[in-house]
Order: structure tokens, then C-alpha cells, then sequence
């Protein structure tokens, strides 16, 4: 998986006229208001909604099937924080593994905070 394919498909899942932007292990947040410095908003979102606590909201996800593009979106405790999971990223497909795999991904993401993509479309 590459970066350039996550953002392929984050373009083919997302309403073509959000803003977003990527972090480097594929969680995408969609800014419903976008303002400023979109990376900086995004950082600020992932930095607090990113990291997981066990048995708090930040560990509860849900795995959604994607019919557009091959893979899941797994969701977490913030509506507008998603995470790629690739169906290449996983022997396993059962909703379990999948959502651990992708709340994962989030977690990291939401440490490391290292944005490789913004999809800006304000007007």
C-alpha cells in the first residue's frame, strides 16, 4: 500500500467536495469546517481524538465494509476520523481483526502526527 493509493481511494470514498487530509498510516480527517492551516486543524483533531484508551470512547471503533474500493474504513469516538485498512494489509477479515488492525493504525497516526497529504476545497 502506498501512499498515493490511499489517497486514491480516500478521492473515490470521499464527497468530492470535502477537505481532508491523510496521515501517514492511512487515517483520514475530513474537516467539516476547514479553516486556516488545514494540516494544523487536522493535527489538532488527531492529537486529541487519535490515541487510544482503553475502555474509554478512544478505544471503540466500527469496521465498515467498503462496496468502492477494496479494504474497510474503521471509525472511531470522532464522526469525521477514519482509517484505511487495505484488504492486503490482513490475512484475516473478520470485523475484529480488522477494527484492532485499523484503531491501531489510528493510534499511531494519532502520535505521530505526520500528515502526507491535504485535500483542500474551500472555495
Amino acid at each position: 500500500m502506498t501512499h498515493e493509493s490511499v489517497i486514491a481511494t480516500w478521492r473515490q470514498l470521499l464527497h468530492p467536495g470535502r477537505s481532508w487530509v491523510l496521515f501517514a498510516n492511512g487515517t483520514c480527517v475530513i474537516l467539516m469546517e476547514p479553516d486556516g492551516d488545514l494540516a494544523g486543524q487536522a493535527r489538532d483533531l488527531l492529537r486529541e481524538f487519535g490515541p487510544v484508551q482503553a475502555g474509554t470512547p478512544a478505544g471503540d471503533f466500527t469496521t465498515i465494509g467498503l462496496d468502492d474500493a477494496p479494504g474497510w474504513a474503521v471509525t472511531c469516538h470522532h464522526p469525521d476520523i477514519l482509517t484505511y485498512v487495505a484488504d492486503d494489509e490482513l490475512e484475516a477479515d473478520d470485523d475484529l481483526t480488522v477494527g484492532l488492525f485499523g484503531r491501531g493504525k489510528r493510534d499511531q497516526d494519532g502520535h505521530e502526527l505526520v500528515v502526507v497529504h491535504v485535500e483542500d476545497k474551500r472555495s
